[in-house]
């Protein structure tokens, strides 16, 4: 499931600090609260997609909108993200989890109570910024919890799975609660559960030590209006047409803010976003493929499940059931990777997950009323799957090559904020430009193709270094 988020950045600048023994905190009551704090960040990522046709029934909202429900937490998560890296870093990565988790519990229940579609987005938008403040003090406080060694592995291992189920669970879950009870639920339930966790991290968890540093706010604010800016001209030119003056200006906005964004980044002491990263020629292309795929995926997503539901009679649960053959050959081949590079590149099996992933999503272009979920929906979802677990390793390591140790953090930050802000610019662009499943499908497809062309400019430096 390609909405949930990535394991989050490690502090941009400063190294780690040293490990705080977990043995004297209780090793697995904090692996516990992390985990469960991780899991509720992937879970509200994609438990409102196959409950979506009821929230617009229920507000009254149109399609256009439907999207700014998942946007708004996209673009404020994928801004933010790397400013809440940085926040653990300089004022403690338990204080930073404890706020994160209070204010996403917090917006979980705005978001359960709205009584408009505007209440909902505007809360939506405040659980991403809650998000872009918890998620990296999770992986953080692990990293600072568990010695390096099987004890970190495994703890490693567990949180990486935690990824894995929690964007499936979702999406069952979405539809199970949003059939029996409400789609409100699975985000109501968020507030005795943040409870817990709170009260639970506060006495549990470890702090780690502060680093002094300094925040690049206006840097932050430009990376999160900026695509903000530009998701609106998209979805305003959606209803209103490519020549509509708002649309226009919306676009000439979001262009100029990224044009500040990299006068600010020049400048700032401590970038939130270094520019240097941009100087490879195999990370841009990782950073542009990962954007366009995910703009993809997230298409994908949010149109197949209204199609399933509104076109094709499915109930919500059954909706997220019908993404299963995708989960589940993702999850077979993610695992099956590390063996393929033995015998083949990663850039090899990037362009060849590329490949399936458009042939699958062109494939659902293609389906009419006739065609059987069997053939015309779970086979393709298959190819889907298969192409997202051989592409995403490599466009990660792509990602993060060739980065001086000191700045590993922030790549690993910038790859994570590509992909949430991707799904968001790349879901509003489907949506401008398609007005039926078909055509959605098709464009996604298109956008899979331009993630091909990207990817041509990472695989000869990557097919350097593996000869190396």
């Amino acid at each position: 499931m390609t909405s949930a988020p990535l394991a989050p950045a490690a502090p941009p600048v400063a190294a780690p600090p040293p490990p705080v023994p977990a043995a004297r905190r209780g090793t697995a009551a904090v692996l516990a609260i992390i985990l469960v704090g991780y899991f509720m960040v992937i879970l509200d990522n994609s438990i409102v997609i196959t409950g979506l046709p009821h929230i617009r029934a229920e507000l009254g909202m149109s399609a256009t909108a439907l999207a700014w429900v998942q946007d708004a937490y996209l673009l404020a998560f994928g801004g933010l993200l790397l400013l809440g890296a940085r926040a653990g870093d300089v004022l403690g990565r338990r204080r930073m989890f404890v706020v994160g988790l209070a204010l996403f519990t917090l917006a979980s229940v705005a978001v359960g109570l709205a009584p408009t579609g505007g209440w909902l987005v505007g809360a939506r938008a405040l659980q991403g910024v809650g998000a872009a403040v918890l998620a990296p003090s999770t992986l953080a406080l692990l990293t600072a919890s568990f010695p390096e060694g099987p004890e970190r592995t495994r703890a490693t291992a567990a949180y990486g799975a935690v990824a894995g189920i929690g964007a499936s669970v979702g999406l069952v879950v979405g539809g199970l609660l949003a059939d029996l009870v409400s789609w409100r639920a699975g985000f109501l339930v968020n507030l005795p559960v943040g409870a817990v966790m709170l009260v639970a991290g506060l006495r549990v968890l470890p702090e780690t030590p502060r680093t002094p540093g300094r925040f690049d706010v206006p840097g932050a604010l430009l990376a999160t209006l900026g695509p903000a800016a530009l998701v609106y001209g998209f979805v305003r030119a959606g209803d209103e047409g490519w020549s509509d003056p708002a649309t226009v200006a919306a676009l000439a906005l979001g262009v100029a803010l990224l044009a500040a964004l990299v006068v600010v980044e020049r400048r700032a002491a401590q970038p939130v976003l270094p520019l240097g990263l941009f100087a490879s020629r195999e990370r841009v292309g990782a950073y542009v493929a990962r954007l366009l795929f995910i703009g993809a995926m997230m298409g994908f997503f949010l149109f197949t499940s209204q199609y399933l539901q509104d076109e094709r009679g499915f109930s919500a649960l059954a909706a997220g059931f019908a993404y299963f053959p995708m989960t589940a050959v993702n999850f077979v081949v993610a695992l099956a990777v590390p063996r393929l590079q033995r015998r083949a590149s990663g850039a090899v099996l990037l362009v060849a997950g590329l490949v399936l992933a458009v042939a699958g999503t062109a494939w659902l272009g293609a389906l009419d009323a006739g065609t059987s979920y069997a053939v015309g929906i779970a086979l393709p979802m298959t190819l889907i799957g298969a192409g997202q677990g051989l592409a995403f390793g490599p466009l990660t390591a792509s990602g993060i090559a060739g980065v001086d140790r000191s700045q590993a953090g922030a790549a690993s930050g910038v790859v994570n904020s590509v992909h949430q802000l991707g799904g968001a610019l790349g879901m509003s662009l489907v949506l401008a430009l398609t007005g039926t499943y078909a055509a959605a499908m098709t464009a996604g497809a298109v956008l899979l193709l331009g993630a091909l062309a990207a990817a041509a400019l990472l695989v000869l430096p990557a097919a350097r270094r593996a000869r190396r």
